[in-house]
């Protein structure tokens, strides 16, 4: 392992699933506006870090620095 490894920001590992569901939905996301599984897939990236849940809680917003450290399953 090399330090710039290290010393970076751990990678979010995602599905192919996770990740087409963030190709496929813009920055900040309406929950009602989601489909079951659509919702699961939201719930697991909050989760993960990926996205954040907004203050009035019908939102989900996309984090800057999560883009950045993601990678594929």
């Amino acid at each position: 392992m090399k330090i710039h490894q290290i010393l970076g920001a751990t990678p979010i590992i995602l599905t192919n699933e996770e990740q087409s569901f963030i190709k496929k939905h813009h920055n900040e996301i309406a929950i009602r506006s989601l489909y079951d599984r659509d919702e699961v897939i939201a719930r697991n990236l909050v989760r993960k870090g990926v996205y954040e849940i907004s203050n009035d809680s019908n939102n989900i917003i996309l984090k800057k620095d999560a883009t950045d450290r993601k990678t594929l399953i």
